[in-house]
């Protein structure tokens, strides 16, 4: 287990450093200037020279890399052209819009998606599962920002049930903040709850082909009992594979749907950002996303020797 461990934190390292390399090289490869952005199309040559010897935009791009990455290692993401504030600031104050709605989707679609994929597979070829395959290909297929849409048009226009966009803030209360992020959290959830309620269905119906499970069923034990205390926790190993990749899509996912609905999060940042050629906040907060994902998968990996005892026992 040691080593599994050991594993893991160093491919986390490893992924980090490429993903840091990877994120700068992208944005030093982006057409525009900071500086010319910032300035506009009117501002002389000396003055754009002048602000970028401010911004440290004319150093070699190397000794930037390496000034940032330092940076990040103390804590400090370093600070924003555009905001004139420090990145760590504007982070943690989106962070807190972006990271709860990521959350509440993803306990909306396992909500919805474990359950009907348990049931599609215990009703394997039947009307139900049919219709349930159906339902959740069309779910599946459809664009979040499309579904963000239709339900802001049917829920917020149409019926009036919540609110169409915005965010009211922490501070005037639980229960309006959650209405606003409602809707989002649906238009992320329901295409990631197909997918999951599929990969569930899938397989519950390999685990209830095993040895064992056809043993238990030999030995009397019932259907339903067989499925909770057999054949469920094989299931989650995937299931919890799967978990770990849609977080990592939901948190992306933000970018777009954040727009749609104007919410002040992590994933509006960035596209502000990236308008306005605000290079260090790009990279700083992309690079936290980027951390955020893989701590999560680290989490899931671990949840892995709860799963499967194997691996807790060092065994394949």
């Amino acid at each position: 287990m040691i080593l599994f461990l050991i594993r893991k934190i160093l491919w986390a390292a490893a992924t980090l450093a490429v993903a840091s390399v990877l994120v700068f090289a992208a944005l030093e490869i982006v057409p525009g200037d900071p500086a010319q952005v910032m300035l506009g199309i009117n501002a002389t040559d000396d003055a754009i020279a002048a602000l970028r010897e401010d911004l440290g935009l004319n150093k070699p791009a190397l000794e930037r890399y390496f000034s940032w990455i330092f940076g990040l290692l103390q804590g400090d993401l370093g600070k924003s052209y555009t905001y004139s504030v420090a990145v760590r600031e504007l982070v943690a104050d989106r962070i807190t819009i972006s990271l709860p709605l990521a959350l509440l989707a993803l306990v909306m679609s396992t909500a919805i998606a474990i359950p009907v994929g348990l049931y599609a597979a215990t009703k394997r070829g039947s009307i139900a599962d049919t219709t349930i395959m159906a339902v959740t290909q069309v779910g599946y297929a459809i664009p979040n920002f499309w579904l963000a849409l239709l339900l802001v048009y049917i829920l917020a226009i149409w019926l009036q049930l919540v609110p169409a966009g915005g965010f009211p803030g922490w501070d005037g209360g639980l229960v309006p903040a959650l209405k606003a992020l409602f809707l989002p959290a649906v238009s992320l959830a329901l295409p990631q709850a197909a997918i999951l309620s599929r990969i569930t269905r899938s397989a519950l119906l390999d685990t209830m082909g095993e040895d064992y499970i056809r043993t238990a069923r030999a030995k009397g034990l019932s259907f339903r009992a067989t499925i909770w205390k057999h054949a469920l926790r094989n299931t989650m190993i995937p299931v919890l594979t799967i978990l770990g990749l849609q977080f990592a899509y939901l948190l992306a996912g933000t970018i777009v749907i954040e727009n749609v609905f104007y919410l002040p999060g992590l994933g509006r940042l960035i596209f502000q950002a990236i308008a306005l050629r605000d290079l260090i906040v790009v990279e700083s907060a992309v690079m936290m996303l980027v951390a955020t994902i893989i701590l999560i998968n680290l989490v899931v990996d671990l949840a892995y020797l709860w799963a499967d005892p194997r691996l807790r026992h060092g065994r394949p």
